[in-house]
């Protein structure tokens, strides 16, 4: 990927030609592209190609564009660095539509869906999100066979494997975890759990990097650098301020989701672990929204979207940095991402509507099952000839051992399903007689 292009240095291009683009104040037409494309907030890489009235310098405009910009910007030191953001009209329309009617409106929605369907759900969108988080770093695993690995508790075989399982782990722990502050050794914490056994050194899982050999590159075209991290000796200062601009607000009210997106962005940035980084800053994320009351988040994967545009994720970063640390790009992006990722959770939800009106009328055809037990052979009649396992009811359903193995034999008393004897162990398929 190409590394956007810096744009010039603004002190001394307002020194050099401060009278020629102060003069393009006086112009409608400048003022109304600088208007346009300060609203779509676009980087210089992309403006500079932008089609200009004649003999206009793109570099004065921009600088125009800059001026108007900084006058919006919220600032905050971070390290030796000071970041900025602004709050545009559509940054405030989506965490608007988070905060109140989305929110309200899903709820309702979520009513019509049974408690078994909701936990499925949760279920399947925690392994959505361990499988692409691992899947942005690297993993070689293929959305079907993760899936198969997880829901049937399946001993990881390979490094790409062992990523998945440990994603999916750790997401599961952050949902449960009631802890609200965040602190170095959470981090610290948060990183071994999802680098275990997956590191070429061990001795790197749940510590911190102690040398400056990483660095932000193109693993294709060696020797292209697209961020160079803070020296390892400035790491612990700068995760102890991290921890503090998570946990308060000193008298400046951020809001969670913006803030939680911001979490995210400095991880990257700090890049405090040797290996680990990208899932960890995903998690912190995750853990941030969920635990300042942002529940809607447990059925979305972002890592999803974030994987479906890569090449814009990466993005959103070079932009933030080559134009004077401004996080509106990432927060932008990130923002559109989870509005994507709404977007799949809504046909979701109709989708199940559906699904649970086909189970019921399916109940009112057959005797005594219940409607777990009525989605289960749906899924059992979708693939006749596929076997399941008892684990694999469990992960899938969220049920204990008791409850899947209960549910199993009772379908097979019905005659719904036959039970096999696999290598000492019982397997379930669709009986003859039910498949449609």
């Amino acid at each position: 990927m190409r590394i956007p292009e810096k744009p010039k240095d603004m002190r001394k291009l307002l020194k050099k030609h401060e009278g020629e683009i102060f003069k393009l104040l006086r112009r409608k037409d400048i003022m109304d592209i600088v208007a346009k494309y300060n609203k779509e907030y676009i980087h210089w890489d992309e403006f500079r190609y932008k089609k200009l009235p004649s003999k206009i310098q793109p570099e004065f405009v921009w600088a125009l564009m800059k001026i108007f910009r900084r006058e919006g910007h919220k600032f905050f030191k971070f390290g030796k660095n000071m970041f900025r953001y602004s709050l545009l009209d559509d940054i405030l329309k989506n965490v608007h539509v988070l905060d109140k009617g989305c929110a309200g409106r899903l709820e309702s929605d979520f009513e019509f869906v049974n408690r078994e369907g909701k936990e499925r759900y949760i279920i399947s969108s925690l392994m959505e999100e361990a499988i692409a988080s691992s899947q942005l770093e690297g993993a070689a695993t293929t959305r079907k066979i993760a899936k198969e690995i997880l829901r049937l508790n399946r001993k990881p075989r390979n490094y790409s494997e062992q990523m998945i399982v440990n994603g999916y782990r750790k997401i599961q722990k952050i949902v449960r975890t009631k802890q609200k502050n965040i602190t170095p050794e959470m981090i610290l914490e948060l990183q071994r759990d999802i680098t275990y056994e997956t590191l070429e050194h061990k001795r790197d899982e749940g510590r911190f990097r102690d040398n400056n050999d990483v660095i932000v590159g193109d693993a294709i075209q060696r020797g292209k650098v697209y961020h160079i991290p803070p020296d390892y000796n400035e790491i612990p200062e700068l995760v102890k301020e991290f921890c503090d601009f998570a946990n308060k607000d000193n008298g400046e009210f951020m809001h969670p989701i913006i803030k939680g997106i911001i979490l995210h962005f400095l991880i990257g940035y700090m890049h405090p672990f040797n290996d680990g980084n990208g899932r960890t800053a995903r998690s912190i994320f995750y853990w941030y929204v969920l635990t300042r009351g942002y529940w809607l988040f447990e059925y979305m994967s972002i890592s999803r979207i974030l994987l479906r545009s890569k090449r814009d994720y990466a993005l959103s970063y070079l932009y933030t940095e080559t134009d004077d640390n401004d996080l509106t790009y990432f927060i932008k992006y990130n923002l559109s991402a989870i509005e994507e990722a709404l977007r799949d959770m809504e046909l979701y939800i109709k989708r199940k509507q559906k699904e649970q009106t086909e189970t019921l009328q399916l109940i009112k055809g057959l005797k005594n099952i219940n409607v777990r037990q009525a989605d289960m052979l749906k899924e059992f009649t979708k693939d006749p000839e596929k076997i399941f396992f008892i684990s694999e009811i469990m992960n899938t359903y969220g049920v204990v051992y008791q409850t899947a193995r209960s549910d199993l034999l009772h379908l097979t008393k019905m005659g719904y399903i036959n039970k096999i004897l696999i290598k000492k162990k019982f397997g379930f398929k669709l009986a003859r007689s039910s498949k449609k």
